[in-house]
């Protein structure tokens, strides 16, 4: 099973309050779940490796920290995901964008995939697919399972609520990926 981690950070537990207030306007919850999805996008980023380089100061030559290893590509599951996807490249601007369309049924309630676009180098880069809610884990399992067929891919998953009970199915997979979650109590 992937690894399992909630973001308690203070702000993102009080912008979590802040969206699920009933009186909570478009224009505030847009702005709020920006600021969000950044507040997420550090939390993420915290185990990216870094590199020794050299560079040249104004002073002399250095040798400084600099992001290492696989580029990301942020993947929103569509459309609900699609408001995630500014606040993370605020911090992470050299993200390239898939997406992944799903609909669920109205009568089964399953998840069906309609759309896959993924950036032509997306074999290196490390996949972050962002969805805002979770509630029976499918959709997230469906896009999931969608981009494993044709390739192996280091993957995070990151959420900004989810249904505590569900927990368990959308976090299937192999120790290498990563699940994060804030949630509510």
């Amino acid at each position: 099973m992937g690894k399992f981690q909630v973001m308690e950070h203070p702000l993102i537990q009080h912008k979590l309050t802040i969206i699920r207030e009933k009186n909570c306007g478009t224009k505030v919850f847009r702005e709020v779940v920006d600021e969000l999805a950044m507040l997420m996008a550090y939390e993420i980023s915290r185990d990216v490796p870094i590199e020794d380089t050299e560079i040249e100061t104004p002073i002399q030559l250095t040798t400084q920290k600099t992001l290492a290893g696989k580029k990301m590509a942020i993947v929103p599951i569509l459309r609900a995901g699609l408001g995630m996807v500014d606040g993370i490249l605020q911090l992470i601007p050299a993200a390239k964008v898939g997406h992944v369309g799903l609909y669920r049924d109205e009568e089964t309630l399953e998840p069906h995939e309609y759309f896959v676009k993924m950036p032509e180098d997306i074999d290196n880069r490390q996949l972050l697919v962002v969805d805002p809610m979770l509630a029976t884990g499918g959709s997230a399992i469906m896009a999931i399972d969608s981009l494993k067929k044709t390739r192996g891919f280091e993957y995070q998953i990151c959420l900004y609520c989810f249904c505590s009970r569900r927990c368990k199915s959308s976090t299937r997979g192999s120790p290498r990926h990563r699940y994060l979650y804030g949630c509510f109590r």
